[in-house]
């Protein structure tokens, strides 16, 4: 499970070349870089990510919260516990149809590398690159927390929450991280992955080619 990955916000200059592959409505770049928005992007940290505005008529770029909060049963008669999820895997889900279905609820994010611990090796890490660029994508989904609900919507007032999907291994990763790595989208499909009915989408989740990619 990948919760940790980087996003170096000098690297995120280069988003502006993703103009060649989806509509992208905001001449503005990055938002502005706070404390919260680091190079080092952990769980329920804020992140950059890029998503489809009706409103705006195209792509922007948008500050978000790295978890959708799901709840689940307790071990206590009647209770449930709030688990922040970062990698999505069951597509089958109906909590997370309900999301993957509406292309403007999936979202792209940029990273620079990513993460996955190294088995019995603590808090060791191996680090994976995409070779043919700075910066790359996930693909992801994303959801408003809290504010008003009405008809099953949640409000603009929100907070906005993402995860990434994941999927089986490629040969680079697999035999360094077995369960699963992030889906990485090919350039060419961002605009796929943003705008897409949901079965022309899910053929976008698959393992990136592991030629493509570089581990230290």
């Amino acid at each position: 499970m990948c919760n940790h990955y980087a996003n170096n916000p000098d690297a995120q200059a280069l988003l502006q070349t993703w103009r060649e592959y989806i509509s992208w409505s905001l001449t503005d770049t990055i938002p502005p870089r706070t404390a919260e928005l680091e190079d080092e992007i952990w769980p329920r940290r804020e992140a950059a990510v890029v998503r489809q505005d009706v409103t705006a008529g195209g792509a922007v770029v948008d500050l978000m919260t790295w978890g959708v909060p799901l709840s689940l049963p307790s071990k206590r008669p009647e209770t449930t516990v709030t688990k922040h999820v970062t990698n999505v895997r069951n597509l089958a889900s109906p909590f997370w149809r309900s999301m993957l279905v509406k292309p403007e609820q999936r979202c792209l994010v940029p990273f620079t590398r990513f993460a996955e611990p190294k088995m019995g090796q603590g808090r060791a890490e191996h680090w994976f690159t995409v070779t043919d660029r700075s910066v790359a994508a996930f693909a992801g989904i994303w959801r408003r927390v809290g504010g008003a609900t009405t008809g099953g919507v949640s409000s603009p007032e929100g907070k906005k929450m993402f995860a990434f999907l994941t999927c089986e291994p490629n040969s680079l990763v697999a035999p360094l991280h077995p369960k699963a790595m992030p889906v990485i989208l090919q350039e060419a499909d961002y605009q796929t992955w943003l705008t897409a009915e949901w079965d022309e989408a899910a053929k976008l989740v698959a393992p990136f080619p592991s030629q493509l990619m570089a581990v230290d």
